[in-house]
Formats: structure tokens, sequence, C-alpha cells
């Protein structure tokens, strides 16, 4: 049996936060290697609350943290982009959702290396194709559906 090529990976890792318990580098290579459908080059930055309301706020006019950014850049060859995680909004959505951090921050990870790979959650479908990727994923790498234990009011699980 013929094994296809795996797709190549350029990552870099910074870290600008001291919170505890972040994810190691082999661990956040490993997460972004599974969401892999394209060449890609990104960096992936984790950041405290202050960086990241401020690129939030420099680049989507919202004046919060977010849990994660995904700035796309074109090129032909391969996909590139920059992925930063705040690490005090992933801990507390982790705690508040009643997750391990560690598979929070992988289902952020990968949630974020397709955005940096053309998906999208606009529109509903997309939202639903994404989601059920990101959970196929997830319990590829052993851990449970991002979305099981958070429902709306009309019944769709959400982030």
């Amino acid at each position: 049996m013929n094994k296809l090529p795996a797709h190549k990976l350029s990552l870099s890792v910074q870290y600008a936060s001291s919170a505890p318990n972040l994810p190691t580098r082999v661990q956040l290579r490993r997460w972004v290697k599974h969401a892999l459908q394209r060449d890609v080059c990104m960096t992936l930055r984790i950041v405290d609350e202050a960086e990241g309301r401020g690129l939030n706020k420099k680049y989507r006019n919202k004046d919060y943290a977010t849990n994660v950014l995904t700035f796309v850049y074109d090129r032909a060859d391969v996909y590139c982009g920059d992925v930063v995680v705040c690490a005090p909004v992933a801990e507390q959505e982790a705690a508040a959702q009643h997750k391990d951090l560690l598979a929070h921050y992988a289902h952020l990870t990968i949630h974020a290396t397709l955005h940096l790979q053309g998906y999208d959650h606009e529109i509903d479908t997309d939202a639903t194709e994404m989601e059920a990727l990101e959970t196929a994923l997830m319990l590829k790498l052993r851990y449970s559906d991002p979305y099981q234990a958070i429902s709306t009011k009309n019944g769709r699980n959400r982030k």
C-alpha cells in the first residue's frame, strides 16, 4: 500500500505568556500536523490578555481578548499565516466548559490551522463541515468531541 506524502509544515512557536501549563512545542506541532490538508507555513504565538486584547482591538475592532486569532497571508505555493492563542482566555474557557486544558488548546490549535487553510464558520453549512472535521481530528488524537457539551438555544453545538 502506497502512503501519500505528508504535507510540509514550517512552524515557529513563540511563547509570550507567563501562564502555567502551556502546551509544549512538540504538542503544538503534533496538533497542527493532524489538521494539515495542504503545505503550511505558520507562526503560532501564545500570548497573555493584554497582547490578545490589543491585537483583537487593532485587527477586529473588538476591545477584548479572544481565544484565538488567525491571520492568513496570500501565497500561491503554500498557505501562510500567524495564529495567536490567548492563554488566559483558553484557561477561562476550559474551566467554564469543564474541559481538560490541553484538550482545549488542541482544539483551538486545530481550529486555527483549519482557518489558515481556508475553512470558515460564518455560514451554518460551513460551520457544520468545519465542526465535523475538528471533531474527527480531536477524536483521532484521542480527545473528546469539543462540541459535545456545549449547546445553544436552537440545539446546534457551538464553541
